[in-house]
C-alpha cells in the first residue's frame, strides 16, 4: 500500500473541484490547503533519510503503477482547466471568487502540471510528449528545452537563470528567471539547429512549434469561452509558472559550483541543490524535494531518488519553504547561515 502514497498528490485538484462546486470562500480551499494546512502539518510530521534497498529499488523500477500515477495527471489537469473555464464563463461570480479560482487552478497547473511535466520531460521516450502537454496550460513549453539542455548543464553558475543568487529576493528572481529562461531556450534551440545543420526557420525548430501550439491553445480558449475565459486561462497559467519559479528559487538558492584549474566548472554534485526529506512535500510533489539526487542523476525516476548526507538540507519541506521565501527578510535570516561557507567565499571571489 505504501506505493500508493503518491495518490495524495490528487488532493490538490480534488480541493480545486470542491471550490468550483461550492464557490464562495471554498474557492480558496486549494491555496489554504497547499500553503497553510500542509506547512502546518509539516511542522509536526516526520522526515526520513532512508533509501531503498537494492531489492526494493529493482522492484519499484519495474512497476508501471508509478508511471500511471503520473500519466493520470494529464486528464486531471485539463479536466480542472475546462471545468474552471466553464464555471467562470457560465456563473456570475464576484471578484474575490474569481481570484480564488485563478489561484486554485494555477496551483493545479503548477503542481500536477509543470511538476509532472518536468518528471516526464527527463525520460527519453514518448512520455516526453505528455510532459510537454502538461507544460502547455502554464504557457511554459520552452521549459522543456531550457531545463534539459540549459539548467542541468549550468546549474549553480552565473550562466543559469534558474539558480537564485545569494541575497536575491524571490520577487526579483521571478522576473530574472522567467525572462532569462525564455531567452536561454531560444539560444539553446539556435545552437541545436546549427549543430544538426538545420535552418533557424526549419520544421526542426521546436521553439517555433511551441509558439504555434501555445497560440492555438489560447485561440481555442478565446473562441470557446470568450475574453473572460482567455483572461482566466492566462492568469492561471501565470500562477502556475510562478509556482515553478518559486520552487526553482528554493532548490538552488545561494549555491555555487567551483571553477576548476581547466577553467571549467566542477561537475554537478549532490551539494549543488537543496534537499528536503519532509514526507508530505515528498509525496505531494512526487519526490521533487530530493532534488540533489535528481541533479546527480537526472534520468532517475522519482520513486527511486535517494537521500545524500552531503547535500545541503532545507530546514522545512517545500510547501513551508515556498511560503518562507515570500518573506525575504525571514528567508535570508534562516537560510543565509545554511549556505555552505565555502560557497559564500566563492561568491565574493567570482
Amino acid at each position: 500500500m505504501k506505493d500508493f502514497k503518491y495518490l495524495c498528490a490528487y488532493t490538490i485538484p480534488i480541493l480545486s473541484l470542491v471550490g468550483l462546486w461550492f464557490q464562495g470562500i471554498y474557492t480558496y480551499l486549494t491555496p489554504v490547503y497547499t500553503f497553510g494546512f500542509i506547512p502546518l502539518l509539516e511542522l509536526f510530521t516526520s522526515s526520513s533519510t532512508q533509501n531503498l534497498s537494492d531489492t526494493a529499488r529493482l522492484s519499484k523500477s519495474k512497476q508501471k503503477i508509478f508511471d500511471w500515477m503520473l500519466y493520470i495527471n494529464l486528464p486531471i489537469v485539463y479536466g480542472i482547466l475546462f471545468t474552471t473555464l466553464y464555471v467562470t464563463s457560465t456563473t456570475p461570480l464576484s471578484t474575490y471568487e474569481l481570484t480564488g479560482i485563478i489561484f486554485s487552478t494555477g496551483i493545479v497547473l503548477g503542481t500536477n502540471g509543470i511538476n509532472v511535466g518536468h518528471e516526464l520531460g527527463h525520460r527519453f521516450t514518448s512520455e516526453r510528449f505528455l510532459g510537454k502537454a502538461l507544460l502547455l496550460p502554464s504557457l511554459y513549453m520552452h521549459f522543456f528545452i531550457e531545463h534539459n539542455y540549459g539548467h542541468h548543464l549550468h546549474v549553480a553558475t552565473k550562466k543559469d537563470p534558474a539558480t537564485a543568487k545569494y541575497n536575491h529576493p524571490v520577487y526579483l528572481f521571478w522576473i530574472t528567471s522567467s525572462f532569462g529562461q525564455y531567452i536561454s531556450a531560444w539560444k539553446i534551440q539556435s545552437s541545436l539547429l546549427k549543430k544538426n545543420k538545420h535552418s533557424f526557420f526549419s520544421i526542426y525548430n521546436d521553439m517555433f512549434w511551441y509558439l504555434i501550439i501555445t497560440n492555438i491553445y489560447l485561440l481555442a480558449i478565446y473562441f470557446s469561452f470568450g475574453t473572460s475565459g482567455l483572461q482566466i486561462a492566462i492568469y492561471s497559467g501565470i500562477v502556475g509558472f510562478l509556482l515553478l519559479e518559486t520552487i526553482n528559487y528554493i532548490e538552488h538558492y545561494g549555491l555555487i559550483r567551483r571553477n576548476t584549474s581547466s577553467g571549467r566548472y566542477e561537475r554537478v554534485r549532490e551539494i549543488h541543490s537543496w534537499n528536503s526529506n519532509h514526507t508530505l512535500g515528498r509525496v505531494l510533489l512526487y519526490e521533487l524535494t530530493r532534488h540533489s539526487d535528481h541533479h546527480h542523476r537526472a534520468s532517475k525516476k522519482y520513486q527511486l531518488l535517494d537521500h545524500h548526507d552531503q547535500s545541503p538540507q532545507l530546514p522545512f519541506g517545500y510547501p513551508t519553504s515556498m511560503v518562507l521565501s515570500l518573506l525575504p527578510p525571514l528567508w535570508f535570516l534562516i537560510m543565509n547561515k545554511r549556505v555552505p561557507r565555502e560557497m559564500k567565499t566563492l561568491k565574493k571571489s567570482n
